[in-house]
Parts: C-alpha cells; sequence; structure tokens
C-alpha cells in the first residue's frame, strides 16, 4: 500500500470518510505513523471548544500521530453546501499551496497522509480549482470510493476518466455497500470490475453504524 493516499469518491454521502478512517487503521496495524487530513470540510456544529465537523473528528480519532487542527483541515465552514459556494459566503478564498503546505507539515509527522476529498470528484473548491486539481498538486495515488447503489456504474466510470485525464495514479477503488437493498448488486460489482483500470480493494458489506475497523478487515494489509 503507498505510504499515502487521495480518497475521492463518486458522489457525496458514499462513504469516504468511512474508507478513509479505514485505511487509518490499516496503516496503523502496520505499526506506521499515519495523519488524516481533510484540506476542506463544510458542514459543522458548535462545542465548547468551538466549531468542529463529523468527518474531520472521524480522521483524527482513526489517525494515531497528533497534528494541529489548522493542518489535519485548513479550511472549515459552518453550512453544509457545496465547498466554493460556502467559501463565497464566508468571504474565503481557498488557496491549493496553503493546503499543499499544510499537507508537508503533516508528511513530516508521518510515515503516511490520508486525505479525504468533498464530495466527489470535480466539486469545485473556487472560480478555477477543484478537487482533481488538489489531487494534482498533493501527487497522491487516489482511491476511488464507490457508493453502491443504482447509478454507481456511469459515477464510477465518469470518475475513472476524470482522473486518469489528468495523469493521476489510479492506486484501486473500494465498493461500499450504502444501499442494503440494491438490486443485483453482484451484476454491478462484476460490471465494475470489468471496465474500471484499477484494482478492486475491498468490498465494505452494509454497516448499521459506521466501523471502520470492519472496513480495515475488507482492505489490503499495509506494509
Amino acid at each position: 500500500m503507498p505510504r499515502g493516499l487521495f480518497i475521492t469518491g463518486t458522489d457525496t454521502e458514499v462513504g469516504k470518510t468511512l474508507v478513509a478512517c479505514g485505511f487509518l487503521h490499516a496503516y496503523r496495524r502496520a505499526g506506521l505513523r499515519v495523519a488524516g487530513m481533510k484540506p476542506v470540510a463544510a458542514g459543522c456544529y458548535e462545542t465548547p471548544d468551538g466549531w468542529k465537523n463529523e468527518d474531520v473528528e472521524a480522521l483524527r480519532a482513526a489517525a494515531n500521530v497528533d497534528a494541529p487542527m489548522d493542518e489535519v483541515n485548513p479550511y472549515r465552514f459552518v453550512e453544509a453546501i457545496a465547498p466554493h459556494v460556502a467559501a463565497a459566503r464566508a468571504s474565503v478564498a481557498m488557496d491549493l499551496e496553503v493546503i499543499r503546505e499544510r499537507f508537508d507539515s503533516l508528511q513530516q509527522r508521518s510515515d503516511a497522509v490520508v486525505v479525504e476529498g468533498a464530495g466527489g470528484f470535480l466539486v469545485p473548491l473556487g472560480d478555477r480549482d477543484d478537487f482533481s486539481d488538489l489531487a494534482q498538486r498533493l501527487g497522491l495515488p487516489v482511491v476511488l470510493t464507490v457508493g453502491m447503489r443504482l447509478g454507481c456504474i456511469n459515477h464510477a466510470l465518469l470518475t475513472q476518466e476524470a482522473i486518469l485525464a489528468r495523469g493521476l495514479e489510479f492506486a484501486g477503488w473500494v465498493a461500499n455497500s450504502i444501499d442494503p437493498s440494491m438490486s443485483v448488486f453482484e451484476d454491478n460489482l462484476a460490471t465494475l470490475q470489468a471496465r474500471l483500470r484499477a484494482p478492486l480493494l475491498g468490498v465494505v458489506p452494509w454497516l448499521y453504524a459506521p466501523d471502520p475497523a470492519r472496513v480495515e478487515l475488507a482492505l489490503p494489509p499495509a506494509r
């Protein structure tokens, strides 16, 4: 397993955070110092310690490197809306170089860094940049989380085209069973295996409650 990954997804709410936490657990089991990073998070809740994001807190809990919040999550917005819209409403211009600097700092603290995007691979980060530009800037292999539900084949194949068109390493994909009633699951899985030009790294069963330890069992061991 590479010493760092960029976790993207076929859409929002497909389990990117759960899969990212599964990889963090796998790195930890291999005895590595690993940090999680969510460069941009939209949707926060208020606590006595300030505004927090559920995904960011899950990544921090799954990692074993204690890093400052501004490195783990450089940009955080209260509203649960598209990141570039949230940034505009907050009068914030997201800077890929700032994110890269925070990522570099995390790399210096860690043996591996697992970076999770927001939404899909082409979600905008401003007037010009999107998450695919960020993935290029960080230079990490990309892992695609496929939310297994009706429509996932088209979304997965389009995301693959975007990853490969940018010259990025498509390291593999994870099938996440987000719809327990999905029809012909195995047929859809077989179609994806035949058409995606990257290895299937694991099939995550439908989970009543998120459990990164269960996800880790479905993933290849880190080395």
